[in-house]
């Protein structure tokens, strides 16, 4: 059986998508604790958390089609 390219497309979105979440989250599990342990005052992981969050926004947006690009539409 042949697969169908859009299908397998979606599937490859999907995965770098999953991708992308675990590396932030990842980062982010390590950057929290660095930020509190060496200047509490200053929390300065904020702007690797909105300046990396936004992008993954418009990634997530993006795998779900809200743009309006659905090949199959």
């Amino acid at each position: 059986m042949i697969d169908d390219p859009r299908r397998e497309a979606r599937r490859r979105r999907r995965s770098q998508l999953l991708n992308h979440f675990i590396a932030y989250f990842a980062v982010m599990v390590v950057l929290v604790p660095v930020n509190y342990l060496t200047t509490p005052e200053r929390p300065w992981f904020l702007f690797v958390l909105v300046g990396w969050g936004v992008p993954l926004a418009l990634h997530t947006a993006w795998v779900m089609e809200l743009f309006g690009n659905r090949p199959d539409a």
